[in-house]
């Protein structure tokens, strides 16, 4: 490993303290090991079975946890972005690890999916095991990464799907504490705290992000927020819907975007820009825990 290399790994983990400085050593070790051959397994990076053993042990030690690995690279990040200027594009999304187990029980699951018919015609399925990521990736907007400012793992114990749930209870209904959801508002909250400058950051997220607590931590947390729309909310007086404003309003300016068609071949899109600003309501059933927002 060269000099530059060495350098940029000390000051990537420079914010790491671990309990005791040969696990430090260590960890230092195995993300060389790991970065110089993304991708690949364990013993494969570790090219010995003495490395792998002692890679093995680290994991599975009860004094290092993920907040502890992840640390100095969050403080790195935090420190990029001090020395940039201009807004902080903060990119949330879910990453899911998939592994081959027999047995469940020792990683958790993620979904079942259905893999065929059987002879009779009847669908089957198989549960898929492995761990859910939620990771907000912090880039400027001319797209360089400045790294993760925030990152939450989990796994289940069972996944019956959301179309399953509906059948049972209004997901609306629930605690937004009692969610898989949650993850957004903490990602939110933790990223925002990590970069120290409200201001600046615009959260970025898919549709499973349209969710009205998320509005309303943004808010608080004095941070703005780009999400692509799920649900056609209420707007004004509770009488019309976004959409029913958004319609009203003049096209602002136009956004060529290359992209493919369904056969694979070049083609552009053509994005129209409106906007204004509108009062939202809570959803009927949040309205005496949420305010409107603007």
């Amino acid at each position: 490993m060269d000099e530059e290399a060495d350098a940029w790994f000390d000051r990537e983990l420079a914010g790491c303290n671990l309990a005791d400085e040969r696990l430090n050593k260590r960890l230092r070790k195995l993300v060389a090991q790991i970065g110089s051959a993304m991708g690949e397994s364990i013993p494969l990076v570790c090219q010995d079975w003495a490395n792998t053993k002692a890679a093995y042990r680290f994991f599975s030690n009860d004094r290092v946890s993920e907040a502890d690995i992840l640390a100095g690279h969050f403080q790195s990040t935090r420190e990029r972005t001090i020395a940039t200027d201009g807004p902080i594009l903060v990119l949330h999304d879910t990453t899911e690890f998939s592994y081959q187990r027999e047995n469940s029980d020792a990683i958790g699951i993620t979904k079942s999916i259905n893999s065929g018919r059987d002879k009779a015609g009847r669908l089957r399925s198989h549960t898929v095991c492995g761990i859910l990521m939620h990771s907000s990736l912090a880039v400027t907007t001319e797209g360089l990464p400045l790294g993760l400012a925030a990152v939450k793992l989990w796994t289940r114990k069972k996944f019956k799907g959301t179309a399953a749930l509906k059948k049972k209870i209004n997901p609306t209904r629930v605690p937004i504490e009692k969610k898989e959801s949650i993850r957004w508002l903490d990602n939110v909250r933790q990223s925002t705290e990590l970069l120290g400058d409200p201001g600046r950051c615009i959260h970025v997220g898919d549709r499973e992000s349209d969710i009205y607590e998320l509005f309303c931590a943004a808010r608080e947390a004095g941070t703005h927020f780009v999400i692509r729309t799920c649900v056609d909310r209420l707007a004004g007086d509770g009488n019309h819907t976004i959409a029913d404003e958004t319609d009203e309003v003049a096209v602002k300016g136009l956004h060529r975007i290359n992209v493919r068609n369904n056969n694979g071949d070049p083609d552009e899109a053509v994005l129209e820009i409106r906007y204004r600003k509108l009062r939202v309501l809570p959803p009927i059933g949040k309205q005496k825990r949420y305010p409107a927002l603007t």
